[in-house]
C-alpha cells in the first residue's frame, strides 16, 4: 500500500537522521528543491547516497532541524502523491539565527516508496539565516531557471 500522506509524515519525522529519512526513497528516487539553485545550492539529488548526503548537508547548516507532526498538514492524499506543507524552526550553525520554515512539498509514492519529493521554501530567509549579511549576501539574479 502507497499511502503517501503517511509516507511524507514518516520521512518528515526521520529528520535529522539523514540516514533512516533517505532510506525511505526508492534506489531511484529523486529530492528536489528547486528554488535553492537561486542561493548557490544543486537543487537536485538522485539516489538514496546523494539524497542522504543532501540531507545530512542541511543538518550540518541547522542542527535542530526537525518537523513535529503537529506542524505537518497534507492537504492532498491521493493513491499515488500527496502534498503537505510544513514548518520547522531550526537554528542556523553559522550565525545563530533561528528560521520559521515554511515548505510545501508533493510526493509520488511507488510501492511504499518516495519516487519524487519536490519541496518548496522561502529562500530570502533561507538567506537570512545563513549568509553573514543575510539577504544582502546574495548573488545577482542569473539563470535560476532549469528544465524539468
Amino acid at each position: 500500500m502507497n499511502d503517501p500522506g503517511r509516507v511524507l509524515i514518516e520521512y518528515l519525522r526521520a529528520f535529522p537522521d539523514a540516514e533512516r529519512a533517505s532510506s525511505m526513497f526508492a534506489d531511484d528516487g529523486v529530492f528536489e528543491m528547486p528554488y535553492l539553485v537561486s542561493v548557490g545550492v544543486e537543487p537536485r539529488a538522485e539516489g538514496r547516497d546523494n539524497i542522504r548526503d543532501f540531507i545530512a548537508g542541511v543538518v550540518e547548516l541547522y542542527p535542530d532541524f526537525t518537523f513535529d507532526a503537529k506542524d505537518i498538514k497534507v492537504l492532498i492524499d491521493t493513491p499515488t502523491q500527496a502534498f503537505a506543507e510544513y514548518v520547522s524552526h531550526p537554528t542556523a550553525a553559522a550565525t545563530g539565527r533561528r528560521v520559521h520554515h515554511l515548505l510545501m512539498g508533493r510526493v509520488v509514492v511507488e510501492n511504499g516508496e518516495i519516487k519524487l519529493l519536490r519541496e518548496a521554501l522561502n529562500t530570502v530567509a533561507t538567506a537570512q539565516a545563513l549568509l553573514p549579511g543575510g539577504a544582502a549576501d546574495l548573488p545577482a539574479p542569473g539563470m535560476e531557471i532549469r528544465s524539468f
